[in-house]
């Protein structure tokens, strides 16, 4: 089979698909991963295919569009402010998208690339909705992008955010998405009530949930349609080497704390940083400050922290105190997977849901949201986690866990399985 796989955003967006790409070249398909070119080089580098979707992410973050979505913190604001910093590569991601599926087999889809849903109706092939988050309907908690503690309001409320975030969402990009299907696809428009995710639900979509079932068990309420299949984890090549001066570094002391904030950027980011590196210095611990995407820079480190702009989480974060970071989902399962405590300072969009999570899974001393981030709040719990044993053990077992499972290899099974039921009988 001829597999592509669409995906935008950051990197915490595109490494995970690149890790089932591999799966699934490994299986005997041929595999292209359609996403920004500041990606071709990784993706090429594993012997997979590549194909364009125009647009730059850290640009985008880093843009007053960009800006403005990380200082949103009402959720019923958050679907027009995403679609603010996308809207203007939209339509040249929609054709881009297009161009790279017109002669595959299989479409597998990010959560964000909603629209290779119309691309395979078009075509007339199967499609794959494959998130990092729990995309779909359920009591069991609210939408993530809407305030987790709030799932104390029970199961109404919880199903209920996920019909006002999904009517939001389709609001701000049913336009796009129309022009493209009336212009490119020469099909007719969709009506306000035709969600996305409700047509792929009544067109019996395989959607695959790439998080733990120890972390998130899978719904009650959720269709056998919905497969939890474990992370998707990305290792470094066997022959990776970190570098010897890093090396050195950890090796001199005790295991340091980690602080980064991936593609998270602008000032906000900046003050952030600053307040969690002298949190760090107050706590006497050593550090690791990794600089990411919005080159988060501090000329003024002492010896103790080590500053670099990036390195492999599942090579680093074992050898970690604790890890002090932004939330992003694919940082928070390396955190999960390596077994030290999480300090999660969320932005924006499903953050805070996996800050509140690892708080709930005993895991974390605390989600410190950035109204209530001081130097002395955030070193009372880089302290907790380092010392707290009940902490450092229940992150240990959840390690465990995780590490038992191969979430690639069953979404390549659960794939192969469900391609080969569409086949007709001979």
């Amino acid at each position: 089979m001829h597999i592509t796989i669409l995906t935008i955003g950051s990197r915490g967006d595109v490494q995970p698909y690149i890790a089932l790409a591999i799966g699934l070249q490994n299986a005997g398909h041929r595999v292209q991963l359609a996403t920004h070119a500041k990606f071709e080089p990784e993706i090429r580098a594993y012997g997979l295919e590549f194909a364009l979707i125009s647009g730059n992410p850290q640009e985008a973050l880093a843009s007053e569009a960009g800006q403005a979505l990380m200082q949103t913190k009402n959720p019923i604001n958050f679907p027009r402010q995403f679609a603010a910093v996308i809207d203007p590569i939209m339509k040249t991601a929609l054709e881009d998208s297009w161009n790279a599926c017109i002669l595959t087999d299989v479409i597998i889809s990010g959560s964000v690339a909603f629209w290779g849903f119309d691309i395979a109706q078009k075509l007339g092939v199967p499609f794959y909705l494959a998130s990092m988050q729990p995309l779909n309907r359920t009591s069991a908690f609210p939408n993530t992008v809407t305030p987790p503690e709030l799932a104390r309001l029970g199961s109404l409320y919880n199903r209920f955010t996920y019909i006002v975030i999904s009517q939001l969402f389709w609001f701000v990009f049913r336009k796009s998405t129309n022009q493209f299907r009336e212009t490119t696809l020469n099909e007719p428009p969709l009506k306000l009530w035709d969600l996305p995710f409700k047509r792929m639900k009544l067109a019996q979509v395989q959607f695959l949930n790439a998080f733990s079932p120890s972390v998130i068990p899978k719904p009650v309420d959720w269709s056998e349609h919905n497969h939890v299949t474990g992370y998707w984890f990305l290792d470094p090549p066997a022959d990776f080497t970190p570098p010897p001066d890093l090396v050195e570094f950890l090796n001199s002391g005790a295991p340091p704390v980690y602080i980064g904030f991936g593609s998270m950027s602008g000032k906000q980011a900046q003050e952030v940083a600053e307040i969690a590196l002298a949190a760090l210095v107050k706590t006497q611990q050593r550090g690791i400050f990794l600089t990411g995407w919005g080159g988060i820079e501090n000329a003024d480190l002492p010896d103790t922290i080590f500053e670099i702009e990036s390195i492999p989480h599942s090579w680093l974060f074992p050898q970690m105190a604790c890890i002090v970071h932004h939330g992003g989902a694919g940082t928070t399962a390396a955190t999960f997977r390596a077994g030290v405590p999480g300090i999660i300072i969320p932005f924006l969009a499903d953050q805070p849901f996996w800050g509140y999570l690892g708080v709930k899974l005993g895991v974390s001393p605390a989600m410190i949201r950035q109204n209530e981030l001081t130097v002395d709040s955030l070193a009372i719990a880089i302290t907790t986690a380092v010392q707290n044993k009940s902490i450092r053990d229940r992150a240990t077992a959840l390690a465990e866990k995780i590490c038992l499972e191969n979430g690639v290899a069953t979404a390549v099974e659960i794939i192969e399985k469900t391609l080969n039921n569409l086949k007709p009988s001979p």
